[in-house]
């Protein structure tokens, strides 16, 4: 069952007003993303969480700002009707093994606004470090743990700061982590 958009409306936060440091850079309100076209829901481009994760996204920040890193967030929430437009594109483009290997979920904890996907940038020059890939690769490199020299330490940075505020990575994707929430609901409120 989708909640209703006015609990939606009192559950979510912009990431951006627990830490304006963080920067987002929510590529499905654009074309910029593995489908190519801006994704239905997404008519601006926020960042939007439950309270409790933001919050804890928010401490990530600041734990990481004394290393000189801070970070860039990919997307947050997710309305229902963007993850069933992926699916559909999925087996549009002749891709459905994306879905049937958990690549592209047919529910997602992003439909809850507790599952954020994100990379760190250097705070000096402000460009993003060396990941391995780029976010939404769909392919063994981007398994976390699939990395090795400066990339795999910038992984375990990522990782470690992010569990040490409860999130939990993915381990397919170095970029996906989720914030254990009792009773999340999902939601398919347009971000605006």
């Amino acid at each position: 069952s989708i909640a209703s958009d006015a609990a939606a409306e009192s559950l979510l936060v912009d990431v951006r007003s627990v830490d304006s440091t963080i920067q987002a850079d929510a590529r499905y309100a654009t074309r910029n993303n593995f489908t190519g076209e801006r994704l239905p829901g997404y008519e601006a481009p926020r960042v939007l969480l439950r309270r409790e994760a933001a919050a804890a996204l928010g401490r990530v920040q600041a734990r990481l700002r004394s290393g000189g890193l801070g970070l860039r967030v990919f997307d947050g929430y997710r309305p229902v009707r963007a993850t069933l437009s992926m699916v559909d594109w999925a087996e549009r483009a002749g891709r459905r093994e994306l879905v049937d290997s958990g690549y592209i979920a047919r529910r997602s904890r992003h439909n809850l606004g507790v599952a954020v996907d994100l990379t760190m940038v250097d705070l000096v020059s402000g460009s993003e470090v060396p990941m391995g890939t780029p976010f939404d690769t769909f392919a063994p490199e981007a398994h976390t743990a699939n990395a090795e020299g400066r990339v795999q330490r910038y992984r375990q940075i990522l990782v470690r700061a992010m569990e040490s505020e409860g999130f939990q990575n993915y381990e397919k994707e170095w970029w996906h982590f989720s914030y254990p929430l009792d009773g999340a609901v999902a939601f398919d409120k347009v971000i605006r």
